[in-house]
């Protein structure tokens, strides 16, 4: 074995390493163009995340009393925040060009950016009545002296720094902050074929002179520039409020929390910059300071405009299951059969519809249910609400802590309250990841189980982009042991038993080293010995050593991680036995399952747990077996589909980065979708 130091790749530089990935789609010229720019949009928002969250970890550290303690080996906090910054800026470095190159490819294809120096005549009169009727009702005007206190604004904060300079020279400072519910770009009135969009700064930019008319402003600059907060919740210990009122406080108590970067225009006045640095009170030590360009909050690209359809992807109509219509009585299929869908190849109506017909169906009389993040407008929230309407005792534990979907879940979880919903929160050092529901029927006198286990969310939004698997079942040996986890919710201190389950923080880890452990024995006895794992994220160091202690007993192991993996693959004597890629794509990868060989006896699981500490210990996270054979040979022949794509494939911590084939391309993702389409009907 290695020296310690070197059995682990740091996990925010392994972050920061699969955000180049997605990066990479933005510059990837079989991506159509549209796409391209709303990958530099995803690559913005998760740097944004990335920084509000693990970053700010980091800053709480290199702060505190511990600040000389090595956080990872051999490194201080204060070195690793000075190493994410050299990354972090590389990687803006190399997205200003890319968005460059993007907009040249556009105007080929007769879509320009203008900004406030290339407006039309034509075009004045339309920008002035958006600036005046939309813009200027919402923007925040700020004077700045030097007395006055920086005003505190929420969360992430972008605005304009504006420097005026008056016919007597006065110098004046102030800031515009940017509306947070308006469309960043505006599509231009046009009287050919060609597009004109402007982002709303530049019409901000092009009325300064009318915003500060009363400063007689002899020249006016604007630069613009981004702040990311802290984003951690924490909890006052005040046991007279209810943990609803706590979460709700933490959550308004953020928009003040520290800062932790600033992103600024690299052409700004340096006496301008160092002005707005000691008014905000940023700490060149602590925080990351990145220059940018003449934009950020880049990830408004996400929602960029659909000009034309042949600059987007071509849409992947959901399919319907074989055999799962939505017109059949879902109870009497479950009897028969377990079925599974994949979404968004599948249709994820077909979760909601089972919710709906359970809240009409005069014997179902019980639903129990978790709720991680859900939709702006949920269905799966108004087939609860309705069960409760008609009489069901309706059970909804609610994670209150899903970050940045707190104030969604607190609105959700009110109105639930009021409709009679029993809700459970659960604790607030514990929380709750898992996805199942568990539906109680009576039927020949007795309460007879359905429910639902899932890898992802039961949000209708992200089922349309997010790839994940979820089993229906009337299966008595999963439903019993789902209705424990309802059980543990309301009394942790029981010990429960799980047979079929893995439930985190119970059993989750011995489970997986037992069948990780069961591999090296037959391995050690010359029997075939495999291990096929798709995940989101690893970072458990215990889990790690385990796969290496199989890899050096000879188990082969094929892993596809998405995100974050401090597992070093394919070195002699520790780990030559594993090989790890990672997929991104149109499709955000978020299944997770496992197939264990067992001799050629698969054990496959799907879960929602990645291999992390705070899956195995920190949450309440559940991994179900799929027992029923033609799943099981589906899952496979998925997880074999994804191995060898050679398009959309990248080797993780490995000199050989990139799995591109110019010949017999195979790109998962559609050829998942084709696998599908052979076997269930269109809609």
């Amino acid at each position: 074995m290695k020296s310690s130091q070197n059995l682990f790749i740091n996990r925010e530089i392994s972050w920061l390493e699969f955000n180049e990935r997605v990066l990479q789609e933005a510059d990837d010229s079989t991506v159509p163009l549209i796409e391209r720019v709303r990958f530099l949009g995803i690559f913005s928002n998760n740097l944004d995340e990335f920084y509000r969250v693990r970053y700010a970890t980091v800053k709480r550290i290199a702060v505190s009393s511990n600040s000389g303690k090595k956080v990872f080996k051999n490194i201080t906090a204060k070195q690793l925040l000075n190493d994410i910054t050299i990354k972090a800026t590389e990687l803006q470095q190399k997205s200003f060009l890319t968005l460059n190159n993007i907009i040249k490819l556009l105007e080929n294809d007769n879509i320009f950016f203008i900004d406030e120096t290339k407006v039309k005549p034509i075009q004045k009169q339309f920008i002035s009545n958006y600036f005046f009727e939309i813009i200027s009702p919402t923007i925040d005007v700020i004077i700045l002296n030097k007395n006055k206190r920086f005003p505190e604004f929420k969360e992430n904060l972008s605005f304009l720094l504006i420097r005026i300079v008056s016919e007597n020279d006065e110098v004046q400072n102030a800031i515009i902050r940017f509306p947070k519910n308006l469309d960043r770009f505006v599509i231009l009135p046009s009287d050919n074929l060609v597009q004109n969009i402007i982002m709303i700064d530049d019409i901000i930019r092009f009325h300064l002179k009318d915003i500060f008319k009363i400063f007689n402003p002899k020249s006016i600059e604007a630069n613009m520039v981004k702040t990311s907060r802290d984003a951690e919740l924490d909890f006052d210990d005040d046991i007279s409020k209810s943990y609803l009122d706590k979460i709700a406080q933490s959550v308004k108590e953020r928009s003040s929390a520290d800062p932790v970067r600033f992103v600024y225009d690299s052409k700004i006045r340096l006496d301008t910059l160092n002005f707005l640095l000691n008014k905000m009170g940023i700490n060149n030590e602590t925080d990351s300071i990145i220059p940018g360009g003449k934009y950020h909050n880049r990830r408004d690209y996400m929602s960029f405009p659909n000009l034309d359809d042949n600059l987007v992807y071509k849409p992947m109509q959901p399919l319907n299951v074989k055999d799962f219509s939505h017109s059949d009585n879902t109870f009497d299929k479950l009897k028969e059969r377990d079925f599974m869908i994949h979404t968004p190849y599948h249709k994820f109506s077909y979760l909601v519809s089972f919710l709906m017909k359970s809240s009409i169906d005069p014997k179902v009389k019980k639903i129990s249910i978790t709720i991680y993040r859900l939709s702006k407008l949920s269905k799966v929230a108004s087939a609860l609400i309705n069960a409760a309407r008609n009489g069901k005792k309706v059970t909804v534990q609610i994670e209150l802590q899903a970050r940045f979907d707190e104030s969604a879940n607190i609105r959700y979880a009110k109105e639930m309250q009021s409709q009679g919903i029993k809700l459970i929160f659960g604790s607030p050092n514990l929380k709750v990841h898992s996805k199942i529901c568990l539906i109680e029927r009576l039927e020949g006198g007795n309460l007879k189980k359905y429910g639902f286990i899932s890898t992802g969310n039961f949000n209708e939004s992200t089922a349309k982009v997010y790839t994940d698997l979820t089993l229906f079942t009337s299966n008595s040996k999963i439903l019993d042991e789902v209705s424990n986890v309802f059980n543990f919710f309301n009394a942790n201190y029981k010990k429960y038993i799980f047979k079929n389950l893995f439930v985190s923080p119970i059993n989750t880890e011995s489970k997986i080293k037992k069948l990780i452990g069961n591999e090296i024995i037959n391995a050690k006895s010359g029997k075939d010995a495999w291990i096929k794992i798709k995940i989101n994220n690893i970072t458990s160091y215990s889990l790690i050593r385990s796969l290496y202690e199989a890899s050096r007993a000879g188990v082969k192991i094929q892993m596809i991680v998405r995100g974050i993996c401090c597992l070093i693959p394919g070195h002699k004597n520790m780990s030559e036995n594993i090989e790890v890629i990672s997929i991104v794509d149109r499709f955000l990868e978020h299944t997770r399952f496992m197939i264990f060989n067992n001799n050629g006896n698969c054990n496959t699981f799907i879960s929602s747990a990645d291999w992390m500490t705070r899956n195995l210990d920190n949450r309440v996270e559940v991994t179900c077996p799929i027992l029923q054979d033609d799943l099981k040979n589906e899952i496979l022949d998925i997880f074999n589909i994804y191995w060898n794509d050679n398009v959309k494939a990248r080797h993780v911590n490995s000199s050989a980065k990139s799995i591109i084939s110019k010949n017999n391309k195979m790109q998962s993702q559609q050829r998942i979708y084709n696998y599908y389409l052979n076997k269930i009907e269109r809609i």
